[in-house]
């Protein structure tokens, strides 16, 4: 999570989009960087406006801009797959070493999830709170330029961005029934990823 106190902004960090590399071009320039432990770095709304809202609307101000950034669902999930079939993760309960992409999926519809399923969901993650708390400006992560764009213009310099923390590439596709269970028993994540607006500036 980046803090910038004069553009009176909240990047929050959505876990795999891109958020990392952000971090790394914007960190030195932000007000408030939030690296450890992951549970603030990847703070949700909910745990946003618990534990930073109160001190930053007191010290800041209580109108200050909220954006996250937003994945299309399977390429999210092809995200986390991909990172925990990396090396490290052997021997852990959680990796997807032995797991293919539609189990991996399948686990992720479920009720109650497997470990190497269990990661999460974007539309809980900006959730908003019960007081009003919530995201103002959404970005989707296929759409760099317009965050670069909009960053560029509220902090008033340019950015160079850098790819970091990123899975190794591997070739991913879904069978038709895995995906059509996926949209409807996880409704919530494509209703919200297709919901956000272009940014026209």
């Amino acid at each position: 999570m980046l803090v910038f106190a004069k553009a009176k902004l909240v990047f929050l960090s959505v876990p795999k989009t891109g958020t990392t590399a952000w971090e790394k071009a914007l960190g030195p320039v932000a007000d408030i960087v939030v690296n450890d432990p992951p549970e603030l770095k990847h703070a949700p709304v909910f745990r946003y406006n618990r534990f930073f809202r109160p001190m930053l609307d007191k010290f800041i101000g209580e109108d200050l801009e909220i954006i996250a950034v937003i994945r299309e669902p399977v390429s999210w999930l092809g995200s986390w797959y991909r990172y925990r079939r990396r090396p490290f993760m052997a021997g852990r309960p959680n990796n997807t070493l032995d797991v293919s992409f539609d189990n991996f999926v399948e686990g992720y519809c479920r009720g109650e999830q497997p470990g190497y399923a269990n990661v999460g969901s974007q539309a809980k993650f900006v959730e908003p709170a019960g007081n009003g708390t919530q995201v103002t400006r959404f970005f989707r992560y296929e759409d760099q330029p317009a965050l670069h764009r909009y960053l560029e213009a509220r902090l008033g310099q340019r950015i160079t961005l850098t790819r970091e923390n990123v899975s190794p590439e591997i070739a991913l596709s879904l069978d038709i029934e895995v995906a059509a269970k996926l949209r409807r028993k996880r409704a919530e994540e494509f209703a919200l990823y297709s919901g956000i607006a272009p940014y026209a500036g």
